[in-house]
């Protein structure tokens, strides 16, 4: 990053997990519109990879649920661009279940990804961000599951609530060379709100946030960007809302009803 543009990544390194397609996609591109060099990972290889400005992410096919796999993940960053600024920690997510019957795999699972996951690979960014004269930036996306949960996130709901605490916890330790920064997303569009919010893709739910609309990918990319670049270098144990002002609470809705809807 030059000191005339704090946001020029150009000689960096970017890692981030699950940037082959929705939120994660748009921080990968984001990151490689402004210069830097960034490597993808996820379960298998997507149809095209991200791109931006003329160039491409690489990728390599990572379980992020096991240790070793983002060890090797981390290393082949190294090995490709010989270092790591920035680690994304994106992969999450869960469907709807019912916590009465959910069984204890769906649990396990749900755990190791929202949580167990973004620490292990935390871990290892740490190892190679404390050797760098610069250290490193740790950025996880968490959810506003974590402060207020909804039915059939139970699971979900509590492992995004450890991240974010971990997160806290992990900027105490790895400070002043690590900064560890979390952000709590809310409703975002992407390429399934149709399946999820309905066939309006989301519009009908925006009325419900102070910002009138959903947010889209970019909105937390940009976040990402932000908690990544000298713009935020006294910034550590934070954690940044992206969720266009949460929800208007249902009694004032209940008050403010238009006729018809």
């Amino acid at each position: 990053m030059t000191d005339t543009n704090p946001i020029d990544f150009t000689g960096r390194s970017v890692v981030v997990t699950g940037g082959t397609k929705g939120i994660g996609r748009s921080i990968a591109e984001t990151f490689l519109a402004a210069g830097a060099d960034v490597l993808v990972c996820g379960r298998s290889a997507p149809e095209m990879l991200p791109m931006a400005r003329g160039r491409h992410a690489h990728f390599l096919a990572t379980d992020v649920r096991d240790p070793a796999a983002v060890d090797a993940l981390l290393a082949e960053a190294v090995k490709r661009f010989g270092r790591v600024d920035t680690l994304v920690n994106n992969a999450g997510g869960s469907p709807d279940a019912d916590a009465a019957t959910v069984s204890p795999r769906f649990v396990d699972k749900i755990v190791a990804l929202n949580l167990l996951a973004p620490f292990y690979a935390a871990q290892a960014a740490n190892r190679v961000m404390q050797t760098q004269s610069e250290g490193g930036s740790i950025i996880n996306i968490g959810s506003v599951s974590a402060h207020d949960p909804q039915p059939g996130t139970a699971a979900y709901s509590a492992a995004k609530a450890g991240l974010l605490v971990l997160s806290k916890a992990l900027a105490l330790e790895w400070a002043p060379k690590v900064r560890v920064n979390h952000i709590t997303t809310g409703l975002i569009r992407t390429e399934s709100s149709a399946e999820v919010y309905g066939p309006d893709g989301g519009a009908a739910v925006a009325r419900i946030i102070p910002m009138g609309r959903m947010a889209v990918p970019h909105d937390v990319a940009k976040a990402c960007l932000y908690l990544a670049s000298a713009l935020s270098d006294y910034v550590t144990g934070a954690d940044l809302a992206v969720h266009g002002g949460g929800e208007y609470p249902a009694r004032y809705l209940a008050t403010h009803a238009t006729p018809g809807d």
